[in-house]
């Protein structure tokens, strides 16, 4: 894939300056309107899908725009979907949201014959424009941030139907616009196939996990979390200095990120430190916690986000895959919320919970595996995030005519 890159070296000829910035001499700067087919004119979707409708007509939502063919979509009545005639999808339409999530796009697969939701405007390319090109340059960042300067709204962003019919984009001829989205496709594929992998890795690690903690778990001995854990509150800095922790979520007992700001000069913070336990207040219910690593060591945090020294006799790895599991979820954090259903949960309350807790030695074992198969989950991200900056890079490159593909010479 690299060596597709390298071939698109760098052909210094004619370049001009335009609304969008510079572009070669051959290209064409156009408006979305000025592409689109006359007869199906750019347009929003149904409004109010109703109820599904076995039979019905498949809309589509921005959450499946990218994946049309490979979901089951919601189906509206034939009488409601009959109001938005005007805004049916056909193969090689391009999809793109403009309400909500702003700049998402997808091409409608061939053979499919449906309508979209509210939040999508379609664009039918004419002739002269290929629909993967099209997906792709305005998906390109640096479309990405015009489409952003245009956005309205405080509270529900929009980007207007007025404002997508008079977006410029760059297009260059046919020929060079499907060479450009050919050369793309390849990260794609490679993307699709990294992400595929990643996620069976990951089914086959949660199914792992859930085997060897649940087992173990069943011939542990009872025990309090406070028989392992005691609460850390040693003084950090008070002020703006302190180096804030804060924990976000993308979902049930997992932690997106362990994010470090600055503090407020009015508040006071507790120091942290590597390898201890920190748990949410706020976010308890939904499971947010998380150890810290070396890189955070040293940092401080509100007693909203309490930390937790372990005992020897705790595992720390072995600890933070007991807590993120789904099970611990309908029985831990009932236990410790106790008959007074309380939206917070002290850190007296959790730790005053039962936990049935295997020797250390099986702990270690559980640990050892399961860190293997974290450490092969890390490296395919890692992977993923590498090529997805390539491909960044690459179509920076390529969708503004900076590097110039080489086209195949016709047959004579």
């Amino acid at each position: 894939m690299l060596k597709a890159a390298e071939e698109c070296s760098p052909e210094r000829g004619g370049y001009k300056e335009t609304k969008i910035g510079l572009l070669p001499t051959g290209w064409d700067v156009v408006s979305l309107e000025e592409i689109t087919e006359p007869s199906a004119p750019i347009r929003y979707g149904v409004v109010q899908i109703g109820p599904v409708t076995p039979g019905g007509v498949p809309i589509v939502p921005i959450k499946h725009i990218r994946r049309i063919g490979d979901v089951v979509l919601h189906r509206a009545s034939p009488k409601i979907e009959g109001q938005y005639m005007g805004s049916r999808v056909q193969g090689g339409d391009v999809l793109l949201s403009v309400k909500g999530t702003i700049g998402e796009v997808g091409v409608v697969p061939d053979g499919f014959k449906g309508n979209i939701a509210r939040e999508i405007a379609r664009i039918r390319p004419k002739p002269c424009c290929d629909a993967q090109f099209l997906s792709l340059q305005i998906q390109a960042p640096q479309t990405q941030r015009r489409i952003d300067n245009l956005v309205v709204g405080s509270t529900r962003l929009e980007f207007s139907i007025h404002a997508v019919r008079d977006f410029m984009v760059a297009l260059p001829p046919l020929p060079e616009q499907r060479k450009i989205a050919e050369i793309l496709r390849t990260w794609d594929e490679a993307l699709e196939k990294l992400t595929n992998l990643r996620a069976a890795k990951a089914r086959r690690f949660e199914g792992l996990r859930d085997k060897l903690i649940a087992a173990a778990s069943r011939t542990g001995h009872p025990a309090l979390f406070g028989d392992f854990l005691t609460e850390s509150r040693e003084p950090g800095t008070d002020g703006a200095t302190a180096r804030k922790i804060s924990v976000r979520l993308y979902g049930k007992g997992a932690v997106e990120k362990v994010d470090v700001r600055g503090g407020s000069a009015n508040t006071r913070y507790y120091r942290r430190s590597a390898g201890q336990l920190i748990w949410s207040k706020l976010d308890f219910l939904n499971g947010a916690f998380a150890l810290l690593g070396p890189e955070l060591d040293g940092c401080e945090s509100t007693l909203d986000l309490p930390a937790f020294d372990c005992s020897d006799a705790v595992n720390p790895i072995w600890l933070i895959e007991y807590l993120t599991r789904p099970a611990y979820y309908t029985r831990q954090i009932h236990l410790a919320r106790g008959q007074r259903k309380a939206r917070r949960v002290s850190p007296e309350d959790w730790l005053a919970s039962p936990v049935r807790r295997p020797d250390r030695t099986t702990q270690d074992k559980i640990a050892g595996a399961l860190s293997t198969g974290r450490t092969e989950l890390a490296l395919l991200d890692a992977e993923i995030g590498a090529l997805t900056r390539q491909k960044r890079g690459l179509m920076q490159k390529l969708l503004t005519g900076e590097w110039r593909v080489k086209l195949e010479a016709p047959v004579a």
